[in-house]
């Protein structure tokens, strides 16, 4: 009788570990599959972003309130930071060159959390970087956003 538990004990054992490896690559799988792709146009210049940004200073004291925003120098065509009030950071940082577009001038952010291109009228959301535009495909550039201290933001590529 023993033996026969035994046997049956480890019958399970291992129908449990075969289960839970099908259940785990299928989480995997189903993870991949779920994965928006936030397509970047790949014709903008690579270039190396490394800010850091005092929000003590006059330009970037808006940045201190929520969906306050600002300008800084780096990027493409430069950048524009905003506090969306909430998240971990709460910044977002996008590059203002037109994704779309080899636009001489750059986007331009009026606090309506779209940025848009003065080329071809398009528009992205300062939220995510998502084209708003029928028929645009690209997302503005996003750099990351690193909180140094209370005073401080570090901006870099991600």
């Amino acid at each position: 009788m023993y033996k026969i538990f035994v046997n049956c004990n480890r019958f399970i054992n291992s129908y449990c570990t075969l289960t839970m490896r099908k259940i785990i690559l299928l989480l995997v799988a189903i993870s991949f599959l779920s994965c928006e792709k936030n397509d970047t146009n790949d014709s903008l210049p690579d270039v190396n972003v490394d800010i850091t940004v005092n929000l003590n200073l006059p330009q970037y004291i808006d940045l201190q309130t929520p969906s306050g925003w600002a300008y800084t120098s780096g990027g493409v065509k430069g950048i524009v930071i905003y506090n969306m009030g909430t998240g971990n950071p709460p910044y977002k940082a996008f590059d203002r060159a037109c994704p779309n577009n080899d636009c001489n001038s750059p986007m331009t952010f009026d606090g309506s959390l779209k940025l848009k291109c003065p080329c071809d009228n398009s528009e992205y959301s300062i939220i995510d970087g998502s084209p708003q535009t029928k028929g645009n495909k690209h997302f503005a550039r996003e750099y990351r956003v690193n909180v140094l201290n209370s005073s401080a933001l570090n901006i870099t590529n991600f």
